[in-house]
């Protein structure tokens, strides 16, 4: 049965399009809602483990929206895992950063980052590595805030991306200001620049967004027709 070409037809056929694709993706969020937080909450475990090293116990605290696991082997306190997040080039860079009694990093893991792969991506072991000035391992950022060299900091940038660095070292100064009991919000790890690439991105998705739509009516115009 061939639908007549007006715009009543156009609507109903747009929206039982609207409402498959509405259900489709409903029942896919439904089957992968849990194996997705299961995942990510075994990855979360996994990195505490991995930057606090040995505790018996974990006492969980939130200090302006950040969240601290604090370690603990019998009764005393040997460190914590921090919980931390910046913008980055290509959006949220999310860390987990683990500091000794004294402040000292002990080590960290990236838990999320969409930055360019082959650049900023390299964060996930740049920040650790025994060359140049790069390892931030062993280093306080409540002696000296942690900044990359173009800066005015010690700390070598990944190549080519200065800004994924930025939003890196901002996230681990977050976390310090956290545990410490600072003002998170005094500390910035992002640019003006970051803020611009940022926005550029945000525009970019939007102009696909809106070719996407046009895209879908055009078909839909081209099926009535039909």
């Amino acid at each position: 049965m061939k639908l007549e070409s007006n715009f009543k037809n156009m609507v109903l056929v747009l929206t039982i399009i609207s409402l498959i694709a509405a259900g489709v993706l409903g029942s896919v969020y439904q089957v992968t809602e849990e194996p997705i937080a299961k995942a990510k909450a075994e990855k979360q475990q996994n990195a505490i483990k991995q930057v606090l090293g040995d505790f018996d116990r974990l006492e969980e605290e939130v200090v302006d929206g950040i969240t601290l696991y604090k370690g603990y082997i019998a009764d005393e306190f040997v460190g914590a895992a921090v919980e931390a997040s910046s913008n980055g080039f290509s959006g949220e860079v999310k860390i987990m950063v683990g500091f000794d009694k004294d402040g000292n990093i002990l080590d960290y893991a990236v838990l999320q980052q969409a930055e360019t792969p082959g650049l900023g991506t390299k964060m996930v072991d740049w920040f650790k590595t025994d060359k140049g000035n790069q390892n931030i391992k062993g280093k306080n950022p409540g002696k000296k805030e942690l900044k990359v060299s173009k800066d005015g900091g010690d700390v070598d940038a990944i190549t080519a991306a200065t800004i994924s660095s930025r939003a890196f070292l901002g996230a681990v100064n977050k976390a310090y200001a956290a545990y410490s009991g600072g003002d998170v919000n005094a500390v910035s790890g992002a640019s003006n620049v970051q803020s611009q690439s940022t926005d550029s991105v945000a525009c970019d998705s939007q102009q696909s967004v809106v070719a996407d739509s046009a895209a879908v009516i055009t078909d839909s115009i081209n099926v009535i027709n039909d």
